[in-house]
């Protein structure tokens, strides 16, 4: 995906103030609604549409990608756990796939940056594959530029799929341990923050554990220097193949006018840098859920966003924006099918 050369479009003003005039009429006092009554509002803007649509075609994609810096101590979990974590997803046994099940989504989770020989999985998961894990980023790059060109690129067709499949709404997934760390470096990097700031326990690290990550993510700051200004080869030394095709895949649903739930802290630094990437993306997410990682709640200021739930969920998967969906469709829902104050006065 070329990276846009002037700011995207917007969701529509005109829908979002015939929504906004519709909430204030509905038979129920002023503000009553609280969040529920702004995402109403979000979703009739994203969708030019008021009352909002139905969402019935949503459509979750997990990126799944391994971490050099895994090797080097800030997860809990060894990275053997990704690979065992992808079987999980294709069985319908992990988390976000039991939600999906649950609310009517599709799932699909493709590989890109696994560390598995070829063919461990099937042939569609792997189609899309960048690279075998992502360099450790406290004392290389993560990626080369033609692998982070690559993984951009995956992630917007990706995207293109989806949509032309009939997505309504898109959300992305994350599956690779070690991953918060690529994460807050990224989120660190997007706000001009220390690792102090960003790094928090992940997959429940102690303390001796989270003193050392928080010293690899200053380590790759350091390493990376001025280099992160720029949102493309902020990937390539930060990120990973599956977070940068992750920004790939927000960035061209942004373009296509398609809305995204965003889910955890990986996620939303991706959508940071997606907005980075394609300036204007922001105006299509909406957050799924807070994470109780101290990065996902700067970069979640920073991008503007409330988050549907707050359940202290870190799971990751995606699984905190599937959870948040039946609240969505019930903004959409109220918005449409409440009563107007007038007709009930006027009855």
């Amino acid at each position: 995906m070329p990276r846009p050369s002037t700011r995207l479009a917007a969701p529509s003003e005109r829908a979002r103030t015939l929504a906004a005039e519709r909430l204030a009429g509905l038979a129920t006092p002023a503000g009553a609604l609280g969040s529920l009554g702004d995402a109403a509002v979000w979703l009739s803007a994203v969708q030019d549409a008021c009352p909002p649509r139905p969402l019935d075609t949503v459509r979750v994609v997990v990126f799944a990608g391994d971490h050099g810096v895994t090797a080097h101590g800030v997860s809990a979990y060894p990275k053997e756990i990704t690979a065992l974590m992808v079987r999980q997803f294709l069985s319908g046994g992990a988390g976000v796939a039991v939600l999906a099940r649950q609310h009517g989504a599709t799932l699909r989770v493709l590989d890109l940056g696994v560390d598995v020989e070829p063919g461990a999985f099937p042939a569609e998961v792997g189609a899309h594959k960048v690279r075998r894990s992502s360099g450790a980023i406290h004392v290389e790059d993560a990626l080369t530029p033609a692998e982070t060109a690559q993984a951009l690129a995956v992630g917007a067709a990706v995207a293109a799929e989806e949509i032309a499949a009939g997505a309504d709404l898109l959300i992305p997934g994350d599956m690779g341990i070690g991953n918060t760390t690529p994460s807050a470096a990224l989120i660190a990097a997007s706000l001009g923050l220390d690792s102090r700031d960003v790094t928090g326990r992940g997959s429940g690290v102690d303390e001796v554990t989270l003193a050392h990550k928080e010293q690899v993510v200053a380590q790759a700051l350091a390493r990376a220097g001025e280099r992160v200004a720029d949102p493309v080869d902020r990937l390539t030394a930060l990120g990973s193949a599956d977070l940068a095709a992750q920004v790939g895949f927000l960035a061209e649903a942004a373009r296509s006018g398609v809305p995204v739930l965003l889910d955890g802290v990986i996620s939303v630094a991706c959508a940071l840098v997606a907005e980075d990437y394609a300036p204007g993306s922001s105006a299509w997410f909406a957050a799924g859920h807070r994470s109780p990682e101290p990065a996902q709640a700067l970069a979640l200021s920073k991008l503007g966003l409330e988050p549907l739930l707050d359940l202290g969920m870190r799971l990751g998967e995606g699984s905190g924006a599937v959870a948040a969906l039946p609240v969505l469709r019930s903004a959409g829902a109220l918005l449409t099918e409440m009563s107007l104050l007038a007709d009930v006065l006027g009855s």
